[in-house]
């Protein structure tokens, strides 16, 4: 298998595209940062995964997950390169310089976590929920508290973990069940069962620091009631080194369709002790903070997986001889033509790289709001990151998946079998789909949450955003009329869902795919009009070609299908199913 991270693509977008030099020096913890900086950061990230993190990546070469009565321990493979990952402070890159942190930008940050998941998506899980837990102390946490577990999780020596789920509740956490009790000295008493515990238990970190949602003894009822807490695996002394093992296990691991060499654990907190983050009864609202960053985070989980599979299809491609070109004969002196010369391979092959390279922009452009958002104190992007998060999260994933299950047919049969490691690609890929909220409940938040809730008003922003932009000539056109496509089908459902209170949910995965699907007719047309007159702008203007003649038709479709009513899938009987 080969591996190379895109760093050509990455300069494009951020020097060309979005101009970064130019926003940054706008914003004061930015602008110091100069373009040989975020060149070198790009090099050696790009170094790190297509060498040291990939070397691991086929379950082939490494030995998974052990529970081992409770003391879990991780691939002996992913030890050396967890060390290399986070001795070289990539867990910190975007984290509060006054604890450790380097506080580079969350948009550079975006393009290395690409790196990191497409080369070891298994081992880039025990770094990931680290810096969500960062980020989340480091929003909600008192002095103290950042003082002390940032530094010690920037730096990797600790990692993080967060316990949401139950097995009763699911996405419902207002019915959790795990209990929290004052103590006299200010701490407090967990006991509950979480499952699906990234990270929960692992040897590659001398501390886990786990967030847990959990409910006080007086907590108003349903989502209102949720506290947070940090919960050591070990407890510190008055002198900040640590103490005894706090009362919390590894029941068991997770058996997983894919990602085996990431340690998914069932936690039984007894009696654990925790520590309040945040204020009381508001824990979700400081566990969002955790969640909206794993959720980006994730949809970059997907980018990466389509794009390593892509890697492997097109070189693939290049290399196996089958068949005759329809043209005639191109390889005369060969048996057969490379796999290139038929249309439908290039379809495929064309179909993934278009979603790639315009999820690569849109998760970049995610992350320039992020940064507006947070240090700026920009109002619009602030909305545009709430309104698009979801979309991040859901249609980067899907494309990501449907790019890898690509990849495996271009192989043919040699996709089904394990020793070309296309196979892993496809299982590693589908939980992106499925963790951090699955991507109907994306869905299902971004139409009834972001769009009804406002009367499309975000919406409305959004595309007088992208209105106020510069693109393409050529697709300017069909552009606007995929903008109007999706303004006049936001006004629908708002107007219609005042008297269907079943639309949202029924139409809304048709939505958010429409919704992606205009995202990136605008970074296409946007990253065509930036594109240089050499091989590589050639590429990105056939690419973009393909994406507007052959995926974003689409539009017309799905515009369609969410015109029908709630009726079509609700009158069906429960028993008939």
């Amino acid at each position: 298998m080969i591996y190379s991270a895109p760093e050509k693509d990455a300069e494009f977008l951020l020097f060309d595209v979005f101009d970064v030099e130019q926003i940054w020096s706008k914003i004061a913890d930015f602008r110091d940062i100069d373009r040989s900086t975020i060149e070198a950061i790009i090099a050696e990230g790009s170094r790190l995964s297509a060498q040291t993190l990939f070397e691991s990546f086929q379950e082939s070469k490494h030995s998974g997950c052990d529970w081992n009565g409770g003391q879990v321990l991780a691939p002996k493979e992913f030890k050396n390169a967890f060390k290399e990952l986070t001795s070289g402070g990539w867990l910190g890159l975007s984290g509060n310089p006054r604890f450790g942190g380097q506080g580079m930008p969350k948009m550079l940050g975006c393009l290395i976590e690409e790196m990191f998941w497409a080369s070891n998506a298994s081992l880039y899980l025990y770094g990931t929920l680290t810096v969500g837990a960062s980020l989340c102390i480091d929003s909600h946490g008192s002095e103290d508290q950042k003082k002390a577990y940032l530094e010690k999780l920037y730096s990797g020596q600790w990692t993080g973990a967060m316990a949401l789920t139950e097995s009763h509740a699911g996405t419902d956490l207002g019915i959790i069940k795990t209990k929290a009790e004052p103590d006299a000295d200010g701490s407090y008493t967990l006991t509950g069962t979480k499952i699906f515990i990234t990270s929960g238990e692992h040897d590659m970190a001398e501390n886990i620091i786990h967030l847990v949602l959990a409910k006080l003894p007086d907590a108003p009822p349903g989502t209102k009631g949720i506290s947070l807490f940090i919960v050591p695996k070990f407890l510190m002394d008055s002198n900040g080194d640590l103490s005894e093992r706090n009362s919390w296990s590894s029941g068991s691991l997770e058996h997983k369709m894919g990602i085996t060499g990431s340690a998914t654990s069932v936690i039984n907190y007894d009696n654990a002790r925790g520590f309040l983050l945040g204020e009381e009864n508001q824990g979700l609202n400081a566990m969002f903070t955790m969640m909206n960053y794993e959720r980006l985070s994730v949809g970059l989980q997907g980018l990466g997986s389509g794009d390593l599979a892509y890697q492997q299809a097109a070189q693939y491609a290049k290399d196996r001889v089958q068949g005759r070109s329809p043209r005639g004969p191109q390889n005369e002196n060969g048996v057969a033509d490379s796999l290139l010369v038929h249309p439908d391979v290039r379809r495929m092959l064309f179909t993934q790289r278009a979603y790639n390279e315009a999820g690569r922009a849109f998760g970049l452009f995610v992350g320039m709001q992020l940064d507006l958002a947070n240090h700026a104190d920009d109002p619009v992007a602030k909305q545009l990151v709430d309104l698009l998060t979801p979309v991040a999260k859901a249609f980067l994933s899907d494309k990501g998946f449907e790019g890898a299950v690509l990849a495996q047919q271009v192989f043919g049969g040699h996709g089904y079998i394990k020793e070309w490691g296309v196979e892993q690609i496809v299982r590693d890929a589908r939980i992106a789909q499925i963790y951090e909220g699955t991507n109907g409940v994306q869905a299902l938040d971004l139409v009834a949450r972001k769009v009804i809730k406002d009367g499309g008003r975000a919406v409305q922003s959004f595309l007088e955003y992208v209105r106020n932009t510069r693109v393409d000539p050529g697709f300017e056109e069909v552009l606007e009329e995929n903008l109007n496509r999706l303004d006049s089908v936001t006004q629908g459902i708002v107007r219609r869902s005042q008297t269907d209170v079943d639309l949202p949910g029924a139409v809304s995965a048709d939505y958010l795919e429409l919704f992606g699907l205009v995202c990136y007719a605008w970074l296409w047309a946007k990253m065509v009009h930036h594109a240089p007159n050499d091989e590589y702008g050639s590429a990105k203007k056939e690419t973009a070609r393909f994406f507007f003649h052959r995926l974003l038709p689409r539009t017309v479709f799905l515009e369609q299908s969410i015109a029908s009513n709630s009726d079509v899938v609700m009158t069906l009987s429960d028993d008939a199913f």
